[in-house]
């Protein structure tokens, strides 16, 4: 895929909508898989993380049909036809791609059933810390080999065995490994229990209930009983408000600018972006459409001039994915922002601490580094430059959001892995530039700056 090639842009007057939430259509092909019948999925999201995922529960028996498609990318909507919780041994190891989600979701799903599988996927993936659910999924009576060069990484050989129940005291908040956990259970006899350290997103706990299974959550802990069997169901997928972060910011930061995101999910263990772009002085109105199951509905921004802020540790755990683009977002505006507690950030796709300091150095950025964040000094001028993604989809987009703002041309290298999350985020961003794009569905006014 060509480099992303950014200039600054004076306007940004827009209403679209961004593809289907990632953690969510991961979740929907899973549990369509498991379930009694079949089930209806729309705007599913084609990104190769989600489609690895699909690919999977395929090679475990659960064949799906294809109804429309993203151009290019791949379905959007589709049918699952599930296996009611009985899968078939897959024929080769099952690639999960540089998806962390996929592989520690597939790891729980896995660890209960009577056939041995392995796991594996790219080398970033390999690098991943996958102890965070070989332990839990381990004192359910799991057998799980770790292949990797490095201590604790895929691949994963799984030794399929019956898995007993367990309460489980999660010592880092991470949805992934809550969910893995909790689909675990679903094959014990008896109920498991997750108890976070901190609220991560719910996801799971929602598409149980819209599958038909009954999940208990009480404070911080979340059960499941065993032996439910998923029941086929339609549903679908919002937008995802972690591909809408990268316009919220550009819109934000943006005097003047006016901005709407159609259809987006409105999960709460999900919004703190919006929260912290408040905070930082952002005018955002949220119209919710929908409550039933994922919450859905709009964002309005009108572009202001931002102030730094604090973010607070109880929110790291649900802003995770969206912090590079918060700190594209603290470079713009007046004041300090501190990001602290987020450690998990360097066992991401890259080390995303180091990645956002060094990219937001390179165009100017006054930003300090630490062990578990940084604190970034706004409101020095951004000029452009030559950036590295670090195959990392998120960096390569939040440094295009910031080549938006610098004088000069920024150009974003290595973009292709951008598909891993918003296939389509370059129609979006030609668009924005004001250039003649391939048919995405928004409709978009801007000004380039003379």
């Amino acid at each position: 895929m060509p480099d992303f090639r950014v200039t600054s842009i004076s306007s940004l007057q827009a209403e679209f909508s961004v593809p289907g939430d990632k953690s969510i259509s991961h979740r929907a092909a899973i549990l369509g898989a498991l379930a009694h019948g079949t089930s209806a999925i729309r705007n599913f999201l084609p990104s190769e993380d989600c489609l690895h995922t699909l690919n999977a529960m395929a090679a475990l028996g659960a064949r799906h049909e294809v109804l429309e498609t993203m151009a290019g990318f791949g379905p959007t909507q589709l049918v699952i036809h599930g296996r009611s919780m009985h899968l078939s041994p897959p024929p080769a190891p099952i690639d999960c791609g540089n998806s962390g989600t996929g592989m520690r979701l597939l790891a729980g799903v896995l660890a209960p059933q009577p056939f041995a599988s392995e796991l594996f996927g790219e080398a970033s993936l390999s690098s991943r810390p996958m102890s965070r659910i070989t332990g839990p999924l381990g004192e359910m009576g799991a057998v799980i080999e770790t292949l990797g060069h490095q201590p604790g990484c895929a691949p994963l050989r799984i030794h399929g065995t019956r898995l007993h129940p367990l309460t489980y005291q999660m010592p880092v908040a991470s949805a992934q490994v809550k969910s893995a956990v909790l689909l675990a259970g679903l094959f014990t006899a008896g109920e498991t229990t997750v108890v976070q350290p901190a609220e991560t997103r719910d996801h799971t706990e929602r598409l149980f209930t819209s599958f038909g299974i009954e999940c208990r959550r009480q404070g911080l802990a979340v059960s499941v009983a065993g032996g439910q069997s998923p029941q086929a169901c339609d549903f679908t997928v919002p937008g995802d408000i972690s591909s809408a972060a990268f316009w919220l910011v550009a819109a934000a930061a943006l005097p003047g600018a006016n901005l709407r995101i159609k259809d987006v999910g409105l999960n709460p263990t999900r919004t703190a972006i919006l929260s912290v772009l408040s905070r930082m002085g952002a005018c955002l109105t949220e119209s919710l459409l929908a409550t039933a199951g994922e919450p859905i509905g709009h964002i309005e921004v009108q572009g202001t001039r931002l102030s730094g802020t604090e973010i607070r540790p109880q929110e790291i755990p649900n802003l995770i994915d969206e912090i590079p683009v918060i700190a594209v977002a603290a470079a713009l505006a007046h004041g300090t922002t501190t990001i602290r507690n987020a450690g998990e950030l360097r066992v991401k796709e890259t080390d995303r601490i180091t990645t956002v300091v060094n990219n937001l150095r390179a165009m100017g950025g006054n930003v300090e580094e630490h062990d578990d964040g940084m604190t970034i000094h706004g409101g020095q001028a951004l000029h452009g430059a030559v950036l590295d993604s670090y195959g990392d989809h998120r960096i390569a987009m939040a440094f295009a959001i910031a080549g938006l703002f610098a004088s000069g041309e920024t150009t974003i290298r290595g973009t292709a892995c951008v598909n891993t999350s918003y296939p389509g985020f370059r129609h979006h961003l030609q668009a924005v530039l004001g250039h003649a794009t391939d048919p995405a569905a928004f409709s978009l006014s801007t000004a380039p700056h003379s």
